[in-house]
C-alpha cells in the first residue's frame, strides 16, 4: 500500500482533525514524508486544514 494511501486511512479512522506528527507515529514512518503526501492531498482537495497545521478530510 502507498503512503498516501495509508495516511488517507488513517483520516478516514479519525473524528478529529489531525496534524502531521500525529499521522507519522500512527505509521511509524517520519514526519517530512507525511507532510509532503499532506501537501500534495489538500492541493487535491482531499484535506482541508481548517485550522493552521491540522487537517481533516474535505468530504466530512
Amino acid at each position: 500500500m502507498e503512503l498516501k494511501d495509508q495516511v488517507l486511512e488513517v483520516f478516514e479512522k479519525s473524528d478529529k482533525m489531525l496534524d502531521a506528527k500525529t499521522v507519522a507515529a500512527a505509521l511509524n514512518v517520519e514526519k517530512p514524508e507525511v507532510s509532503k503526501v499532506i501537501s500534495k492531498l489538500k492541493k487535491e482537495g482531499v484535506l482541508v486544514s481548517p485550522k493552521v497545521c491540522f487537517y481533516e478530510l474535505a468530504a466530512k
